[in-house]
């Protein structure tokens, strides 16, 4: 099937279990056909939440920057970054530097800040051997298949993350904060309504709530809209967990994230989520060149695990304070 709108003048195949796919024809000038289709790909975006464009054929960091300047109005400089990434143009950055043999669960990027990306565009400059797919899920249909007991909850409680910096395991204050002096990261804190307490080691540990479902800005469709599953203790390998706990203490993992009132998450819930995800989860295995817009709020994504060279640029776009992304008694945690 395919899909034929006056808002688009573009072809998009449709199919089950594959995220809308829209075959270019390559030009040779990829920034210049990205002009030229802007407004018909943003179009598909807010119509089916995300598009993978093939057969444009991005060859290089250069090139995929021109081409995200094009179809995006402004790029944004990531801050509160949960891993390193490698820094190819202002606003164009590497995947998330995670463990090959390890997934990224179903998530929205930078769901835990005040200001998000509403917009995230990636490119395929080397496609690995196997698997690394960016999989996609709409998050109406994920909130919806959800016990209405839990997604209640959700709405009525927020979700709680709960991060330790250190110079040994995830994001450094530096690669988080774009910064290590002390007052400037304590002034973002307390203008982005995150708790900061300053460990006896020098190390910095941050607590932030924020709402769970949160209304599209331009849809007003209810959005599963948070990184709850994916950013949990009990999502973590369990060797991997483990280590982390013995070395670290279980107050003392990178990131882990509870309900809003600060009540913790059991195994059961995190693979529940993780399940509803996965039954509604599309992919397309990535080729070389390939272009894909995600649309942040309505469309969680993830990293599958790969074997083999990866590379893929991110772009993270027209930045949104969304009116309830932030539950109204955040900073009056205990």
């Amino acid at each position: 099937m395919s899909l034929s709108s006056p808002a688009s003048l573009l072809d998009v195949e449709l199919q089950p279990g594959k995220p809308p796919i829209l075959r270019a024809e390559a030009t040779g000038d990829a920034p210049d056909w990205a002009a030229e289709h802007r407004a018909a790909l943003r179009a598909v975006v807010a119509e089916q939440g995300a598009v993978l464009v093939r057969g444009l054929g991005l060859r290089g960091a250069a090139e995929t920057a021109a081409v995200f300047r094009q179809l995006a109005t402004s790029l944004m400089t990531e801050k509160e970054a949960f891993a390193a990434r490698q820094v190819y143009a202002d606003g164009v950055y590497s995947s998330a530097t995670w463990p090959a043999n390890q997934p990224m669960c179903m998530h929205h990027e930078l769901s835990y800040r005040l200001e998000v990306p509403s917009l995230l565009l990636f490119a395929c400059l080397g496609a690995p051997t196997r698997g690394g797919a960016t999989a996609v899920s709409d998050s109406p249909t994920v909130l919806d298949a959800l016990p209405m007991g839990l997604t209640e909850r959700f709405e009525r409680d927020g979700w709680l993350l709960t991060r330790s910096y250190n110079d040994e395991i995830g994001a450094t204050l530096a690669e988080a904060f774009g910064t290590e002096d002390h007052a400037a990261i304590e002034s973002y804190c307390r203008a982005n309504a995150i708790e900061f307490a300053w460990q006896p080691d020098g190390g910095l540990r941050t607590r932030q709530r924020r709402s769970a479902v949160v209304r599209h800005p331009m849809t007003g469709k209810r959005c599963f809209f948070n990184q709850i599953a994916f950013l949990n203790e009990w999502t973590i390998a369990e060797e991997i967990r483990e280590y982390l706990v013995d070395v670290y203490g279980a107050d003392g993992l990178p990131f882990n994230t509870g309900f809003g009132t600060g009540e913790p998450l059991t195994e059961e819930i995190v693979e529940l989520i993780n399940g509803v995800y996965e039954s509604n989860t599309v992919r397309e295995p990535w080729q070389a060149g390939d272009l894909m817009l995600v649309d942040n709020i309505r469309t969680a994504h993830s990293r599958e695990a790969y074997e083999g060279p990866r590379e893929i640029l991110v772009g993270m776009a027209e930045p949104v304070r969304v009116p309830d992304a932030s539950p109204s008694n955040e900073v009056t945690l205990g």
